[in-house]
């Protein structure tokens, strides 16, 4: 639910110059606004939010380039040292640092949207890693060595003003509005990931099969529409206090994964695992160690707000899940089975013709084995497992 920080930042960068956004009386159409709008451009397909997320990347990345440009000239190297460490925020450091490199792992719910992702992922990767390191340290070095100025002063929109300082008011003007700009296609691909996320488990039976529905651009229509209710419900919050929040859930989330990572090593070495971490379980393990304690370093400097929020959340999250067991025992809600078409593909695979009733070969073992440990419903009680299927100890 991070993308309810993009409709903040937005504004926070605008009301530099458009100071009625301060204002309440402003700010809520406005957040209201930005988030209707950009919620229909992400029910539109993901094409769109793809082309326009180029785009917006171009334009956002090129005034940096221009301002690094201008301040070689005035850069003074002995500026990136000077640190009062008495007067770092340390929480706020961390919690910005940890937020702006992490969730990597979400680039993993629109695969199944991706023309080979196998082949195509890892060279995205590549390269947006190398983006994401220039696209910080250019803008950093340049404005750190080339403007003397106090620390207190930067803040959410502060690169403007450097810019102003550096290349004159037309630089200021451009890297505020691509700064905004760019909270718009971080908005839409953070959107695309939730809604994907949501379709993905409804279509492995852990969601109500309501949130598969796809619309007849391919997108999953409840899925967004949950989504955008978030975003609307946390854009209440400040900056800084959303980072925080979201920080401490995604630590806990990305711990149980580690655990969850560790423990199937264990308990199922020969797993079939097409995207297997080259390591063995004690190597794996190790690599779990560092990150693992950077993410308890974020957890334990949270402030008592965000511990509050942060359990009432995650308590809700473990009472969700039983709940949704006893609703699909139950009936109360139509769930779907593992590979069952949804949406538009299931009206597509419904007008061809059968070429065989025989069951296919299931080749990923490994949903397959583990999806069979998950909690039944009253209609499979009973069923025995036909033949093919390997029963694991």
């Amino acid at each position: 639910m991070d993308n309810a920080l993009y409709p903040v930042l937005f504004l926070d960068y605008l009301k530099h110059s458009i100071p009625i956004f301060n204002l309440l009386v402003a700010r809520i159409p406005a957040l209201l606004g930005l988030t209707v709008s950009l919620t229909y451009l992400n029910y539109r397909g993901l094409h769109i939010v793809g082309f326009s997320a180029v785009l917006l990347a171009s334009f956002s990345l090129f005034p940096f380039i221009v301002m690094g440009i201008l301040s070689v000239p005035r850069i003074r190297p002995q500026r990136w040292f000077a640190v009062d460490f008495g007067k770092v925020d340390w929480r706020g450091y961390f919690n910005s640092l940890f937020w702006n490199l992490n969730y990597w792992d979400k680039a993993s719910t629109v695969a199944g949207e991706v023309e080979d992702p196998r082949k195509t992922f890892p060279k995205a990767l590549y390269g947006a890693v190398a983006l994401v390191v220039c696209a910080y340290l250019i803008p950093l070095l340049s404005g750190t060595g080339a403007v003397k100025t106090d620390p207190s002063e930067w803040s959410d929109g502060y690169f403007a003003e450097v810019g102003m300082l550096i290349g004159g008011a037309w630089l200021k003007w451009w890297i505020q509005a691509a700064s905004a700009m760019s909270n718009l296609g971080l908005f839409e691909a953070e959107m695309s990931s939730d809604a994907f996320q949501l379709l993905g488990m409804s279509e492995i039976g852990m969601l109500p099969s309501v949130f598969s529905l796809r619309s007849k651009y391919g997108t999953p229509t409840v899925s967004i529409l949950c989504s955008a209710t978030g975003v609307i419900f946390l854009s209440w919050m400040s900056f800084q206090e959303i980072i925080e929040f979201l920080n401490f859930l995604y630590s806990a989330g990305m711990l149980l994964e580690f655990a969850a990572f560790i423990r199937l090593r264990i308990k199922k070495p020969d797993l079939h695992r097409p995207y297997k971490v080259p390591l063995e379980t004690f190597g794996a393990t190790m690599l779990c160690i560092p990150p693992a304690f950077l993410l308890v370093l974020v957890m334990c400097l949270a402030s008592l707000k965000t511990y509050l929020v942060s359990g009432t959340v995650i308590i809700f999250g473990f009472l969700l899940y039983p709940a949704l067991v006893h609703m699909k025992n139950e009936r109360w809600f139509q769930f779907k089975t593992a590979g069952e078409p949804s949406g538009r593909f299931k009206n597509d695979l419904e007008d061809q013709p059968v070429a065989s009733e025989e069951p296919e070969e299931i080749n990923d073992e490994a949903s397959t084995s583990l999806l069979s440990e998950l909690p039944s419903s009253k209609k499979d009680k009973g069923t025995q497992i036909s033949s093919g299927a390997t029963t694991l100890d």
